[in-house]
């Protein structure tokens, strides 16, 4: 029997949307007022849903003390508390929420071995969410 964790975890961290191709003009007319040269910030709501067999002996996809260990270790200590724009991850792209939902889950795909990694969702505020699940080549 196959079943789903969704784990919920809370962190800040900060930002500016601008692309160092575009002009200013493009950068304002893409990214609008997250253009702003002093970035601003978001508390930021992750999700991460695991699966896989439930464990005869336990009854549980994974241990919930993994997971909140190997996130708080790889994904809060990381981002929490950040300019987003400083980190190497973003050194070469721009630090959208879609690209950060995408980074988490590289980090948890390569590191997090306890169960099957289905999605990464990243709420930035009450009105957006992004999900990410990999790329298609990694899904076939």
């Amino acid at each position: 029997m196959k079943a789903h964790l969704t784990r919920r975890y809370m962190f800040s961290a900060s930002h500016r949307l601008h692309n160092d191709s575009m002009s200013a003009e493009e950068n304002q007319s893409t990214y609008g007022k997250c253009n702003n040269p002093y970035g601003h910030g978001h508390n930021y709501a992750l999700e991460i849903t695991v699966s896989g067999a439930l464990d005869e002996r336990t009854g549980m996809v994974c241990n919930l003390v993994d997971l909140d260990s190997f996130v708080d270790r790889e994904i809060l200590q990381r981002f929490d508390i950040q300019n987003l724009n400083m980190l190497p991850e973003f050194t070469s792209q721009v630090p959208t929420t879609e690209n950060l939902s995408a980074c988490i889950y590289e980090i948890v795909q390569r590191g997090f071995d306890h169960a099957h990694l289905e999605k990464v969702r990243l709420e930035e505020t009450m009105m957006n969410s992004f999900e990410y699940a990999g790329s298609e080549e990694v899904r076939k």
